[in-house]
């Protein structure tokens, strides 16, 4: 298996409000899509959204479930200040601040929020080195 995330595709409840948030409110750009998705190009993979029911009929798994999923989603940012104002647009958009941005144990600074749905973001900066490809590739 080569090393990557081609993309990420969250269950969501309400596919509207969701594009909504993640278009207007956090401002990634949409691709055309059929109207039962959406697709957004990131830096090297796809965000997609989907019909919670209908993803997990496609996964042949059970869509009930709350609470932790085991995993976050992170977006690592160059300073501090990046932080803190992505965190806030997530807010403003109607997002829950799950943890407010702070200095963390490994010598960095993070805080969370979830998404409409209740997917966990990582927002965070690490002075110590990069995550992810880039920001000049588009």
């Amino acid at each position: 298996m080569n090393p990557r995330i081609s993309m990420i595709t969250l269950g969501v409840s309400d596919l509207a409000r969701s594009i909504h948030f993640y278009e207007q409110g956090l401002g990634l750009p949409r691709m055309a899509s059929p109207p039962t998705v959406a697709f957004f190009p990131l830096n090297g993979s796809w965000l997609g959204l989907y019909g919670r029911d209908a993803l997990a009929e496609d996964a042949g798994v059970p869509a009930e479930g709350s609470g932790f999923r085991g995993m976050a989603l992170a977006h690592n940012l160059g300073s501090e200040a990046e932080v803190d104002a992505l965190l806030d647009q997530a807010v403003a958009a109607g997002a829950t601040l799950v943890k407010p941005a702070q200095p963390v144990f490994w010598g960095g600074y993070s805080g969370y929020f979830v998404d409409p749905d209740g997917h966990l973001w990582e927002v965070a900066y690490n002075p110590f080195c990069w995550i992810g490809p880039s920001d000049d590739v588009a």
